[in-house]
């Protein structure tokens, strides 16, 4: 008897639960309206821009102009990087400081923090295995792109600048 009793409240819960179930999918109720997820995005918005923070007006310090290396030949360009130049070819100026210029400018973006499996920064045990590949080879992965590391060698920057970026950050890893 206790049993009989259990199945009849259990099949009795189960079909109001289903039915409240089924009337709650079922139709649609007078003064509802469908909410778009446009409009939620837009409320989030301007709910956030409500309680945003006002901005900061940052002020920096002037800075003094880098101080750039004369008109190297084109043999001496070719001792310093130890990239073959061609004979006749103009030398470009570099600045005296344009591999922290470029790391700060460019690199820094991903060796700062890691980003992208890069070594990070002034890490000599990530560095180690990389340094042992020697300069050239990091200086072309770095200026043509090698596994998650896109090409460097973009937007008027050279792959003198670039490998002058590879020796300032080996520098601080070794």
């Amino acid at each position: 008897m206790k049993k009989t009793v259990l199945n009849a409240s259990l099949w009795t819960a189960l079909l109001i639960g289903s039915g409240i179930a089924l009337s709650a999918c079922g139709g649609s109720v007078e003064g509802s309206h469908d909410v778009l997820a446009v409009e939620r995005v837009n409320d989030a918005a301007n709910l956030a821009r409500a309680n945003a923070p006002e901005a900061e007006d940052f002020e920096f310090p002037a800075t003094t102009p880098m101080v750039v290396a004369e008109t190297a030949t084109t043999d001496e360009m070719a001792m310093a990087t130890d990239m073959p130049v061609e004979a006749g070819a103009p030398a470009e100026d570099l600045a005296v400081n344009v591999g922290a210029e470029l790391y700060n400018n460019q690199c820094m973006a991903c060796h700062a923090t890691g980003l992208l499996n890069a070594p990070k920064y002034g890490d000599a045990a990530a560095w180690a295995p990389r340094i042992a590949k020697g300069v050239d080879t990091l200086a072309s992965h770095s200026a043509n792109g090698f596994n998650q590391m896109p090409a460097q060698a973009y937007n008027g920057v050279t792959e003198a600048q670039i490998r002058q970026a590879v020796e300032y950050m080996i520098e601080a890893a070794s």
